[in-house]
């Protein structure tokens, strides 16, 4: 993607735990030679040769997944908080804006077997579930349930390359005080730019 570069983040611990955090993206191929996106988790893990990947699965009803052949490219999308940017926070007259954090992971698929499938179904469960008051483990699912399981195609995603843009009025430093306070003053997206913009200025 195009990243002006004054907003490119090259810290990858930092983008990394960013798609952690916000791992419900967008999966991007070409199917019949048009873009086709669904929106799923895509969780980052390791290979067993110390390599990033990304898991996931679809619905097997999901045409998607016939375009997967081997080796081929995909492009994640995951967004995270994002907001606008008045111009009148500013101390001269310039343009409004938007402020957000979007990272882009480029890589290759390979469909996975049964088997490693339902240990990333068990490890995806497992790391929502952890809050819960009554969590659900798929160990404890019943045969029934599990066969289900036939109905979705997993997948994994070697990376080759990863973009973060994380725009947060950068060059405009001596502003970023009153832009602060006035997205303190707004909705859950406002508020969580301002936090990054804060903990970028300290």
């Amino acid at each position: 993607m195009y990243i002006p570069n004054h907003y490119k983040n090259e810290d990858l611990s930092e983008v990394k735990d960013f798609i952690k955090h916000n791992s419900f993206g967008i999966l991007i191929n070409q199917v019949d030679n048009k873009p086709w996106a669904t929106h799923i988790p895509l969780e980052l893990d390791v290979d067993e040769n110390g390599n990033d990947v990304l898991i996931s699965h679809i619905s097997r009803a999901n045409p998607q997944w016939r375009s997967f052949e081997n080796e081929s490219q995909v492009l994640c999308i995951f967004n995270g908080p994002h907001s606008y940017i008045s111009s009148s926070w500013y101390h001269e007259e310039e343009v409004p804006t938007w402020n957000y954090i979007a990272v882009h992971v480029y890589g290759t698929i390979q469909i996975l077997e049964e088997e490693a499938v339902l240990a990333s179904m068990h490890k995806l469960v497992d790391k929502y579930e952890k809050d819960s008051e009554n969590p659900v483990s798929i160990h404890n699912l019943s045969e029934k349930t599990m066969k289900q399981i036939k109905g979705v195609v997993g997948f994994q995603i070697n990376i080759t390359d990863i973009q973060a843009t994380y725009k947060l009025s950068q060059g405009r430093e001596e502003d970023h005080s009153q832009i602060i306070t006035e997205l303190k003053q707004r909705d859950f997206n406002a508020k969580a730019i301002a936090d990054k913009m804060g903990n970028k200025h300290n």
